[in-house]
């Protein structure tokens, strides 16, 4: 037996904040900040830089505009981010020797080894999600679906 549809709230029951997707991906986000922030004190990270050195460790020696797209950060955003790092001693940014415009990063030994250490990181956060993997798996999939349809609508595309 198939539960019939729920009917669509009027417009005025729709502008409330607790029926706002947005929001609930805004207060699970700060959530995830609250735990991400524990989980990378030892690491001396924050999560932004968290983020780059996964695509530094996942895909090696990056352009900045190839790490910017990925985490989806613009240069304003991630030039301070990525020379926090640099003088953290955890990675180089070098220019390219064919067109001085490109920056790649690359990184040293301490940020390599950085990753041991943060091995741990992603098990407790999905411990602290409290979610079996299944439901986590499931999730993920629905909010790159959301992205995906989010990105193509700003951009006059269909989906």
């Amino acid at each position: 037996m198939t539960t019939p549809p729920l009917p669509l709230p009027d417009d005025a029951e729709l502008l409330r904040l607790d029926h706002q997707i947005c929001f609930s991906l805004h207060a699970a986000s700060r959530a995830f900040g609250g735990v991400y922030r524990s989980a990378l004190k030892d690491l001396s990270l924050t999560y932004p830089q968290y983020l780059a050195m996964m695509v530094l460790w996942e895909h090696g020696p990056q352009p900045v505009k190839a790490i910017g797209e990925r985490l989806r950060l613009d240069f304003g955003t991630l030039s301070p981010l990525l020379k926090r790092l640099e003088s953290a001693g955890l990675l180089r940014r070098e220019r390219s020797a064919e067109d001085e415009r490109s920056v790649t990063v690359r990184l040293t030994e301490e940020g390599e080894a950085l990753r041991e250490r943060a091995l741990s990181v992603p098990r407790r956060i999905a411990e602290a999600a409290g979610m079996p993997l299944d439901d986590i798996i499931t999730l993920r999939g629905l909010l790159e679906r959301l992205t995906d349809n989010l990105d193509a609508a700003q951009h006059g595309r269909s989906r």
